[in-house]
């Protein structure tokens, strides 16, 4: 059975009506008398922590975890779980360390950020680097894989799933961020216990297939009988350890890339943008706890598909029609399985995670597009008005151009993986520009130009390099650690050189009062490294 019943159907409406009245409510209820960019961008001072911490996890969560991580958990098991895992801990640093430096100096923008710390050539180099990111790898990578899984599911076909998708989204997306922070509450509820029933079904599947009684059994079959997916860090000559090095996960890129990624990039750090500091870095440690449950929800289904798969069951499901194994398939494999009302909430957790991710998203390319490219170089005049509107149709721009490209990656065999790697290469670029802007007030405007300029090029060159030279290729994130490495040298070289001749210090003020925390921050936090740290020693 490979569709909807009716009985599902009627789970998924109730779903939608819940969402879409709610968010309406929220725009109607909260609708200013007039148009502010700051209201419709960030939701200024509305948004109370678990509102932050859900809506962090609802934008972050997608279809990218749900198939593509699913996926990776069936090729490759538990290692995947690095990016949740090692993500709850860089959540913590970026509270205690990166968000009181936003709020004290008011920014609302990365780019903003760059042209304070910089100037505006370093912000609009970045500005375009990060609208083309987010558009031709993000937005369409989580478009096609939602529209894969809501075609299996549905049977409905690829194409209308990308425009139903697509209209969802931007429903929510053009109420701004305040309807989209508080409806993504509603999305988190519905994506954990949609995950959690498709998991259900995964581990009690597992243990009826051997005999065994109930998910707890289910779980101890699936260490035994996957006992090589059960494995946080690869050795080298492991056929994954290019996705995923060994101790880089630990000490190298795996830091640099979640650094960036929750501390530096418009799409998730805007939901906090707009808090007072206690509300921000509660909401942040909210959305850590919750990160540490995700592999349950997005890996073990992959895994326990890969032993139902390797046991002779999912083996239709699991290939395309020339006979070849799609990991990506095993999601939706799973959830076409569940009984009927179960199935519809899984399906509606699904579409909650794209919905939630798609709106996110678009909402950071209209706010860059609109305060950091229109609004600043465009028509520097633009009234709030305005500014706002031409952020509304950005946001129809950008689907329009996801809606032609997503098509196009249909012969992918695991999205995750390349979403993680193509998003690196401007990754060290990034963060270096961040890292010692913010930490170091003798960074200057040419140094950030420098390796602005270079890390696109410096990351082509050692992933084409191997292939020249006749070597094993280099890890992605091996590859981030290094560019990161030689364009913070090359940064702080040209930034000593150019202070001998000038003068050239806009760094931040950084005051030590402004990295302390509560005892219960430190508590919660402390709580959450242990359980970091006994994941690792038990499946190291």
């Amino acid at each position: 059975m490979n569709q909807l019943q009716p009985t599902d159907y009627l789970v998924f409406f109730l779903y939608f009506l819940a969402v879409s009245g709610y968010g309406y409510w929220v725009y109607k209820r909260n609708k200013p008398k007039e148009t502010n960019t700051k209201d419709f961008f960030l939701a200024e001072g509305s948004l109370t922590w678990w509102a932050i911490g859900a809506s962090l996890i609802a934008s972050n969560i997608s279809a990218e975890h749900f198939i593509g991580m699913s996926g990776s958990g069936f090729a490759m098991g538990l290692a995947i779980s690095s990016y949740e895992w090692m993500s709850a801990a860089t959540l913590i640093i970026v509270a205690v360390f990166f968000i009181p430096i936003y709020l004290k100096n008011k920014i609302y923008t990365m780019p903003q950020l760059l042209s304070k710390r910089y100037n505006d050539t370093v912000a609009t180099i970045m500005a375009v680097f990060w609208l083309l990111l987010y558009v031709f790898i993000n937005l369409t990578s989580i478009l096609y894989l939602g529209s894969l899984a809501v075609e299996t599911i549905t049977g409905l076909p690829f194409t209308y799933c990308m425009f139903a998708l697509s209209l969802f989204a931007i429903f929510i997306t053009l109420g701004g961020m305040k309807v989209i922070g508080y409806t993504d509450v509603i999305q988190v509820v519905v994506l954990i216990l949609g995950g959690l029933a498709t998991t259900y079904l995964a581990l009690n599947m597992v243990s009826d297939k051997f005999g065994g009684d109930g998910i707890f059994d289910g779980l101890s079959l699936l260490k035994t009988k996957a006992d090589d997916h059960f494995h946080m860090i690869f050795s080298e000559g492991d056929k994954y350890y290019y996705e995923l090095p060994g101790l880089s996960i630990l000490i190298g890129g795996m830091w640099i890339n979640n650094l960036n990624y929750w501390g530096c990039n418009q799409y998730i750090i805007q939901r906090a943008l707009g808090a007072d500091l206690k509300t921000a870095r509660n909401g942040i440690l909210f959305a850590a706890f919750l990160k540490l449950m995700i592999p349950l929800i997005c890996v073990v289904p992959g895994i326990a598909a890969y032993v139902l798969f390797q046991n002779g069951e999912l083996q239709q499901q699991m290939t395309d029609i020339n006979g070849i194994v799609k990991p990506d398939h095993a999601y939706p494999s799973l959830m076409n399985l569940l009984p009927l009302g179960l199935k519809g909430l899984a399906f509606a957790a699904l579409t909650a995670a794209i919905v939630a991710s798609l709106a996110g998203k678009c909402n950071s390319i209209a706010t860059i597009f609109s305060l950091d490219i229109y609004q600043k170089i465009l028509n520097k005049n633009a009234s709030e008005k305005k500014t706002v509107m031409v952020g509304r149709w950005a946001v129809w721009v950008s689907f329009a151009i996801a809606l032609l490209i997503t098509p196009q990656l249909r012969h992918l065999e695991q999205a995750y993986q390349f979403i993680q790697e193509y998003s690196n290469y401007i990754t060290p670029g990034a963060f270096a520009l961040f890292f010692l802007g913010l930490f170091w007030k003798k960074t200057t405007s040419n140094a950030a130009i420098t390796a602005a300029a270079l890390a696109l090029p410096l990351s082509l060159i050692f992933k084409s390099l191997p292939d020249m030279i006749g070597i094993a290729p280099i890890p992605f994130l091996n590859r981030t650690a290094w560019v990161f490495g030689i364009l913070v040298v090359l940064m702080v070289i040209i930034s000593l050189i150019e202070g001998k001749r000038k003068k050239e210090n806009k760094g931040f003020e950084i005051d030590k009062s402004m990295f302390r925390v509560p005892p219960s921050f430190i508590v919660i936090s402390i709580l959450i490294c242990g359980v970091l740290a006994a994941l690792y020693t038990v499946f190291w």
